[in-house]
């Protein structure tokens, strides 16, 4: 079928903000770079939404979208395509022999393609994206060359550098693409995403358990012994977690019991020590519930109390 090419309008931005929550902002930035033609790089923590953004924009759009993995495993072939060996020797190199991968369809349809976690890809496999962005057109040995179509845009994310396994992008990447860095959303936004992801769960929790569950995990992202804290999907697993807790032990979301549990197996695999650090992931995790639900945490205040 051919290619549409998207609209990147205000009608588009209206659109996106029904689906997307908050991110009025970043949305703007990242509709007006690809309404100009441009490249994008999204760089931020895990969590913060990103292929959320990317995903609604082109469900919004009605454009294409290829999702791309990025790992040490990404070859240039994984990424172009390749020939189909039987196909070869049955008729030779011909054009209809190649089974395009995610790039080369990205080209053809003016889609948007949407590289995660580039800065743990291999640097031949980097080249070859900085290539593309430069020429729109990439040439396929015994293929031969592939333009762009005018809608393709490539929109990578990244998480910071420091994160395992990642590595240092070069700056040929940032000189051919726009940067947008995203960090969390603030509390009130987090709460909405978390009921909205987990709408049985919230309709049995009470607001004040709600409210110290999205607390906590973002605790977790400036407590000093915790190197990477968790992202929203801690907060939304905890709810989740609480409720089936509490069905299965017959007692209430309230009993302290179950939310330290749901909070261990929310949060313990989430979070990540300071190489210095002394104390578990489980140690933290239960220091930072008894901040929020602990019996100091559900005390009434004095005013309160001579109330």
């Amino acid at each position: 079928p051919t290619a549409v090419q998207p609209s990147y309008d205000s009608e588009l931005l209206n659109l996106l903000t029904t689906s997307v929550v908050g991110r009025r902002r970043e949305l703007e930035s990242v509709v007006a770079a690809l309404a100009a033609g441009r490249h994008l790089l999204l760089e931020g923590p895990p969590g913060t939404g990103k292929s959320t953004v990317l995903r609604s924009v082109a469900s919004c759009t009605g454009s294409g979208f290829e999702f791309v993995e990025g790992n040490a495993e990404l070859t240039p072939a994984r990424l172009v395509g390749t020939f189909d060996p039987s196909v070869v020797l049955a008729e030779g190199y011909v054009a209809e022999a190649f089974v395009d991968g995610p790039l080369l369809c990205a080209l053809r349809e003016g889609a948007l393609l949407y590289i995660e976690e580039i800065n743990r890809i291999p640097e031949e496999t980097l080249n070859l994206l900085i290539t593309v962005m430069s020429e729109a057109e990439l040439h396929v040995p015994r293929l031969g060359r592939v333009q762009a179509h005018p809608g393709f845009r490539l929109v990578a994310a990244m998480n910071p550098f420091d994160s395992v396994g990642t590595a240092r992008i070069a700056s040929a990447v940032y000189d051919r693409c726009c940067r947008l860095a995203m960090g969390y959303q603030d509390a009130a936004d987090e709460e909405q995403i978390v009921r909205a992801a987990a709408p049985e769960a919230s309709d049995a929790i009470d607001p004040n358990t709600m409210q110290a569950a999205v607390a906590m995990v973002r605790d977790t992202r400036t407590h000093s012994e915790i190197r990477t804290g968790s992202s929203v999907r801690g907060a939304i697993d905890f709810v989740m977690v609480l409720r089936e807790l509490a069905a299965l032990r017959g007692t209430s979301t309230q009993d302290p019991s179950v939310s330290l549990d749901a909070a261990l197996l929310a949060l313990s695999g989430r979070i990540r020590i300071n190489e210095s650090g002394s104390r578990t992931a489980e140690e933290l995790v239960t220091e930072l519930w008894e901040r929020h639900f602990g019996p100091q945490a559900t005390e009434p205040s004095a005013t309160q109390k001579k109330a």
